[in-house]
């Protein structure tokens, strides 16, 4: 399950969607978040899909990296799916017993939440897969530049969710490790009811915390010897250049979206 984890990995390419401007991807990324809670039927949400298809298919990461990435979130999937199937008020059931029951509005409904979710993760796990984690702070840091007159902390907000993402693989990667070593000295995590199971966990939590404290440690030493002082003073050796394939980006996705909420509000569809 832990191999299965791919938020915060980055796959370098040359695509036009790793050449966009990191700017361009997080108002992107945003609109579509918005637009999937604004589509309503099969077509909205079939021309979404059909958007983030293309995307990966420009941008040459595999789909079945896309497809990895949302086996972490199979059981909230599923679990979603179950109580809007069960929970569903509806003039009409397909099948009663007790407090349960099953109707057609509930299956739709539970169908367009699944979609909605695997879209939402999906289009997520794509701009970190196609933006390194300093891209992804240079435009976070930009795109909340005019909170800096309110001594809003953005460059250090920016950097701590860099970091955050960066260290994702690293500790999911440390905890295998420390899942093997534990494993090569006899200990049992699958046997034994949930109590025990959880008590089995300790042996990996506190290891993984030492861990992750000693590196937090290693990196902040490393930045101090590097003299770094926060945003002031700092620059940068790539500047961020709105370019022709980031007004083209801007523009396809601007019509789809809008495309998407008209069908959706305006035609149910």
């Amino acid at each position: 399950m832990l191999n299965d984890i791919t938020i915060g990995q980055f796959f370098p390419g040359n695509s036009p969607v790793h050449r966009c401007d990191p700017r361009v991807k997080l108002v992107i990324e945003i609109a579509m978040i918005v637009t999937l809670f604004l589509a309503k039927g099969l077509v909205s949400y079939g021309l979404l899909a059909l958007y983030l298809f293309a995307v990966i298919k420009i941008s040459d990461i595999p789909a079945k990296m896309v497809v990895r990435g949302l086996k972490p979130v199979l059981f909230i999937i599923i679990f979603t799916a179950v109580l809007n199937i069960f929970y569903t008020p509806a003039d009409h059931y397909l099948w009663e017993w007790k407090f349960l029951h099953i109707s057609a509005a509930g299956l739709w409904v539970a169908f367009f939440m699944v979609v909605r979710i695997m879209l939402l993760i999906a289009g997520t796990t794509m701009l970190t897969y196609t933006t390194s984690p300093i891209e992804l702070t240079d435009g976070l840091e930009s795109l909340l530049g005019p909170l800096k007159r309110f001594h809003f902390p953005v460059h250090e907000l920016s950097m701590m969710m860099s970091i955050a993402l960066r260290f994702i693989p690293t500790l999911i990667e440390e905890t295998e490790k420390i899942i093997s070593a534990q494993k090569a000295r006899g200990a049992d995590f699958d046997s034994g009811n949930l109590l025990q199971r959880i008590r089995a966990m300790i042996p990996i939590l506190v290891p993984l915390f030492i861990s992750a404290f000693r590196r937090a440690d290693e990196l902040a030493t490393a930045m101090e010897c590097r003299l770094y002082r926060g945003d002031v003073g700092r620059t940068r050796m790539k500047q961020l250049r709105v370019s022709t394939v980031d007004y083209q980006a801007i523009a396809f996705s601007g019509v789809l979206f809008a495309a998407v909420i008209i069908l959706g509000r305006g035609f149910g569809l």
